[in-house]
């Protein structure tokens, strides 16, 4: 807590008056993430509410990519949370994830079957949850740990690359 006062320029017994122990200021730090994760005016969240999926592949890629850019210090946590509290904090965000993208992509996803335009052994939920955390991690990888070009190809390579396997599959049709 010393430390902390220290690097903030004011008294410990003002760091004591906010916050009793260093897990308060931990357990405030992850709820500014998650407030920022939750706000429905953030490109990304915009781009979920109008489930374009998968049309707007690049848009979510682009988007993701900002908020890793902007929160890396906050997600840096999450190694902190898995580390010490062996992920307490962001099972929250896990454990209702296949919900919450079942919630706002439902009706894009009847309509896409309904449009014929998926094929029948294909899970678009699935398709959509991958896509997203694909491009989390990729991203994550390149900026909070500095690794650029991991894939041995520029953004704009990988996101293409990327979308074109969720779009079209690697294998021909008819081939094992």
């Amino acid at each position: 807590m010393k430390d902390i006062a220290q690097e903030a320029s004011v008294s410990i017994g003002r760091v004591y008056h906010h916050f009793q122990a260093k897990i308060d200021i931990f357990t405030a730090l992850l709820e500014q993430y998650w407030s920022f994760l939750g706000d429905p005016n953030t490109e990304l969240n915009q781009l979920i509410q109008r489930a374009q999926f998968p049309d707007d592949i690049a848009a979510l890629a682009r988007a993701i990519r900002q908020v890793v850019e902007e929160n890396r210090d906050h997600i840096m946590l999450i190694y902190v949370d898995v580390i010490e509290f062996h992920g307490e904090h962001i099972n929250r965000i896990y454990r209702n994830m296949a919900e919450n993208f079942r919630n706002a992509y439902a009706n894009r996803i009847e309509e896409l079957e309904q449009q014929k335009r998926l094929r029948p052994e294909a899970d678009p939920l699935f398709a959509v949850m991958f896509t997203y955390r694909f491009f989390f991690h990729y991203f994550l990888v390149e900026t909070s740990f500095g690794v650029q070009d991991h894939f041995g190809f520029g953004t704009d390579q990988v996101i293409e690359k990327a979308e074109d396997l969720i779009l079209h599959g690697l294998l021909n049709r008819g081939t094992k």
